[in-house]
């Protein structure tokens, strides 16, 4: 085995370990999907409040949007997340006994941010038992944590109704929004027997729940859509395969794989080098030797670093890609294909129908997971963002950088790669997996694979690289766009 042989081994074998320690630390985290369908259950808790609305379609359309039993569904939902959260504060507690200083001090820093969700979910669950006037159950709540200033208020207001602090309003203001500021303040005027600051709370709800409504009809009825129509083009698609077989749309290019004048070593020395080892070691090391820490920027800070460190991933591995296919200039015919005839209509073909197979996959993923084994933490930074120029800095990195650059490598470089030595087929599956795998995340491997195969398939029949770009653009945009839904205010 020559040097170079022996540096590509080594360099594989420590970018994989990393790969692997990765995933096992997002085992203990929570995903994204848990906040998500948090602020989804908060949207419905002030639609929940709308009681007549100049709009008839709104008042006709709200019911169908909360269910029967809008709090007894809020409550389960958030008792669902601090479980969750619990049970993971409580495995970290264990870790510390074994670990060193440094990785103890992180422990303790991620207990302490638990800590804190901890006790905003449990403030919350007691308001939503109070609203249902289980005020037993809901001091109980707000007794587990006495020494919180707005769980002691909202104690004081629903047990001691005749003797309320002064500044209970300012405490109420400054710690709780939306529907759980309003429920509070509806609660301390009551005492107060303050009948025009009534009039106003209830103004202020009915217009939440207008607003909630709409946005509630907004990320309802788009994938909606998107899945119905899918749907009928999946079976569609289906039902001409069974009957044309070779001749069908989806069969189109199907067997046909590419000339390769490459090894498994130059598969290898662009996917690990290029991609693993620059994203988990070299620009981990280097802005560690830098002494950056992005962790005390603002939410627009973090989105520049997020943009400036993707670039440096995609500019460092597309020139890895770039020096290791250069001896085999020129390259044969097909190879990186930007553009082919009907490449939109397979985008946009392929982008219908990964709505309902990935949501399909997703739901049956939660079942595994139960909101654990972490996300991509770009998605929790865009979920709690209310800048707009931190927003536009999130999209032009997910929705036109990274599906630029992740294509090239996965579908335009590794699947094609893969065809010396296995199937079409199974280079479109191989190469999903591992496009899984290098998004870290343990809950996100089956719906990431799901949708890195129909990448694969639409890449492939399309010969086109901008067809599968413009799927996962698509994809990564209905993502950001639902994410800025639920995340932004609404008050």
């Amino acid at each position: 085995m020559n040097i170079k042989r022996s540096l590509l081994a080594i360099i594989t074998v420590i970018s994989l370990l990393s790969v692997f320690f990765a995933l096992g630390q997002s085992l203990a985290e929570p995903q994204v999907q848990s906040q998500l369908e948090l602020y989804q259950t908060n949207l419905i808790l002030n639609v929940a409040e709308l009681e007549t609305s100049d709009n008839e379609n709104l008042n006709q359309i709200a019911p169908s949007l909360v269910g029967n039993n809008p709090y007894q569904v809020a409550e389960k939902q958030y008792e669902k997340v601090l479980n969750a959260i619990t049970k993971q504060e409580e495995e970290k507690e264990k870790e510390l006994i074994t670990l060193s200083e440094t990785p103890r001090q992180q422990i303790k820093q991620s207990l302490d941010k638990n800590q804190e969700i901890i006790e905003q979910l449990t403030i919350k669950i007691g308001l939503i038992n109070a609203t249902q006037n289980n005020t037993e159950k809901a001091s109980e709540y707000w007794q587990q944590i006495s020494n919180n200033s707005v769980a002691s208020t909202l104690n004081n207001l629903w047990q001691s109704e005749g003797n309320i602090e002064a500044n209970s309003e300012t405490i109420i203001n400054e710690n709780l929004e939306d529907w759980f500021k309003l429920t509070a303040l509806t609660k301390y005027y009551q005492n107060q027997n303050n009948q025009d600051k009534l009039l106003e709370i209830k103004s202020q709800q009915q217009t939440l729940a207008e607003k909630a409504t709409i946005r509630l009809i907004i990320l309802s009825i788009i994938p909606f859509l998107g899945g119905v129509i899918g749907t009928g083009l999946l079976i569609f698609l289906l039902i001409q395969w069974l009957l044309k077989k070779e001749s069908s749309i989806i069969a189109v290019n199907g067997n046909l794989s590419w000339e390769l004048k490459w090894d498994w070593e130059t598969i290898l020395q662009v996917l690990i080098i290029g991609f693993f080892f620059v994203s988990q070691i070299l620009l981990p090391i280097l802005f560690s030797a830098s002494g950056f820490n992005p962790a005390g920027l603002s939410i627009r800070g973090k989105a520049l670093y997020v943009l400036v460190s993707y670039f440096l991933m995609a500019g460092s591995g597309l020139l890895v890609l770039y020096l290791s296919v250069k001896p085999f200039f020129p390259l044969p015919e097909g190879w990186f294909k930007l553009t082919n005839k009907n490449w939109f209509w397979w985008g946009l073909g392929g982008y219908l129908t990964a709505i309902p197979l990935v949501f399909l996959v997703s739901f049956l993923n939660q079942q595994i997971w139960h909101g654990q084994g972490g996300s991509n933490p770009l998605l929790m930074l865009a979920l709690e963002s209310q800048d707009k120029v931190a927003l536009l800095i999130f999209f032009i990195t997910a929705s036109v950088a990274a599906p630029i650059f992740e294509e090239i490598v996965f579908r335009g470089f590794l699947l094609p790669s893969l065809t010396r030595y296995m199937p079409v087929w199974g280079a479109i599956i191989l190469s999903g997996g591992v496009f899984a795998i290098a998004h870290l995340s343990l809950s996100e491997i089956l719906p990431l694979a799901t949708l890195g195969i129909l990448l694969g398939i639409v890449y492939t029949r399309s010969r086109s690289l901008l067809s599968s770009i413009m799927v996962h653009s698509l994809w990564n945009s209905g993502t950001l766009f639902s994410l800025f839904l639920l995340g932004s205010k609404i008050n």
